[in-house]
């Protein structure tokens, strides 16, 4: 997905990222969960039910697992709500006003919300049962510093999943597909919402996401072993997931 060149980027400058993003999630919390569910038509809720199972949390159902880039806690929430699931979720978000208004619909005392970035964990190594992340990693400073921290709060043999949109591979697809985030969805989201450079910020930073087997060579750069990944919805969402290995904990 590419701009034209005399149309200014909606994209902040890298370091300006990580602020610019606080700044937008907390504006656009209220109408959050409305947007996703209205602007995806309800496949999100899916597609978060498909990230869960792939997680492998059956494994260790009292185990302990984070969800990073948690938002208003959908993915923490999907989990949680698992009849054979017994463990913990934290919920962890830079920004404390998605947490905000995630923290009514969880509903139980399995999901603990956490102000944390990120790119700076405070937890210690090897934490975690595993890590879920749902349309967050396109959104971090530092990608690459991101999925390591993933990897470094993992226990070895823990699985990471993310979930994150992509551009579908049929063309006819993916002309429909751009249509609609370029023209529909920054109209509809900025109306909804009140905050329109946000859904101008979506489609752009879609567009300048890696796409899915790039992302499973940083993940695999960086040190998951068993990488792979899932195309959702003919490619406009994909799935992603790897592991780490006691090679990968040293």
């Amino acid at each position: 997905m590419t701009l034209a060149p005399s149309t200014p980027s909606p994209l902040p400058t890298p370091g300006d990222k990580g602020r610019y993003v606080r700044d937008m999630f907390t504006a656009i919390a209220p109408r959050y969960d409305l947007l996703n569910h209205l602007l995806s038509l309800n496949a999100d809720r899916r597609w978060r039910r498909e990230a869960v199972r792939l997680l492998g949390w059956e494994r260790r159902p009292g185990g302990r697992y984070l969800d990073v880039c948690a938002g208003t806690l959908d993915l923490a929430v999907e989990l949680a709500r698992r009849p054979a699931f017994s463990g913990l979720v934290v919920g962890a978000d830079f920004a404390p006003e998605m947490l905000r208004h995630g923290a009514g619909k969880a509903g139980t005392s399995r999901i603990v919300p956490a102000a944390a970035d990120t790119l700076a964990l405070p937890v210690a190594d090897a934490s975690f049962d595993g890590a879920m992340v749902g349309f967050g990693v396109r959104n971090l400073a530092d990608l690459d510093g991101g999925l390591a921290e993933m990897l470094r709060v993992l226990r070895p043999g823990a699985r990471a999943v993310i979930l994150e949109f992509t551009t579908p591979p049929w063309a006819p697809l993916r002309a429909l597909y751009l249509f609609y985030f370029r023209y529909v969805l920054p109209v509809l989201g900025g109306i909804i919402s009140g905050h329109p450079s946000a859904y101008r910020y979506l489609p752009a930073s879609v567009g300048e996401f890696p796409e899915p087997r790039a992302l499973q060579a940083r993940m695999e750069r960086v040190g998951f072993r068993g990488c792979g990944f899932r195309l959702l919805t003919g490619g406009i969402a994909a799935i992603h997931w790897g592991e780490k290995t006691e090679e990968g904990s040293r």
